[in-house]
């Protein structure tokens, strides 16, 4: 219960800490975000961390001039191309393994899901890039399914470009308006629920056509 409410409390009052983050560390603060947007779309395990809020939350520090914008922007997309990749090859080279040993797949499964990526790699992939938790599921998913890694890489690429530049750039541009300042957690919880919209309205388009 107490990791729940701290993630809450993290997620919701990003602002707070990342600013007690750069008061602290300083330009170091560069490092800390590529190394927890990597970890979040580079480990499976780590799904939880904080991503669209804290692109949004930076983008508005960028702004206050606690960072570069041009310098942020190409950081975090590396960042997290870098993570994807690192994801992929854990599911390329551990996942069949252990699923097949353990009996959780069978080969037909992945031939499946390598067929499924081949054929919808491009928009599966960059719709997961703006979905929570998904977002780090996605990569290591294609790695098990063996998509073909040149397309993997490029749509990763064209995914890390959009969703980094769409909330950090909006953050950059809104997140100072004194309204927004001064309603930080509440626009946190819209951007949380924008993000998740997309799977909904994919989920209820499958539905409606069942």
């Amino acid at each position: 219960m107490g990791v729940l409410r701290t993630s809450i409390d993290l997620f919701l009052h990003i602002d707070v800490h990342l600013q007690a983050v750069i008061a602290r560390f300083g330009p170091l603060t560069y490092a800390l975000l590529f190394l927890i947007i990597f970890c979040e779309t580079g480990l499976v395990v780590l799904p939880f961390l904080p991503g669209d809020s804290l692109l949004f939350a930076a983008g508005a520090f960028a702004a206050r001039g606690s960072f570069s914008i041009g310098m942020l922007i190409p950081l975090i997309i590396a960042a997290a191309v870098c993570g994807d990749s690192t994801n992929y090859v854990i599911g390329a080279f551990v996942g069949p393994h252990f699923f097949l040993r353990w009996k959780l797949l069978k080969q037909q499964h992945l031939d499946r899901a390598h067929a499924f990526f081949e054929k919808y790699g491009r928009k599966a992939q960059i719709l997961a890039r703006f979905m929570p938790i998904i977002r780090t599921i996605a990569p290591f998913t294609a790695g098990i399914a063996r998509m073909t890694y040149p397309r993997f890489l490029a749509n990763s690429i064209l995914g890390g470009v959009l969703w980094v530049s769409l909330f950090t750039l909006a953050g950059y541009f809104f997140g100072n308006i004194p309204a927004v300042e001064h309603n930080f957690s509440l626009v946190i919880l819209a951007v949380i629920i924008l993000s998740i919209l997309p799977a909904v309205v994919e989920y209820a388009r499958h539905r409606g056509r069942g």
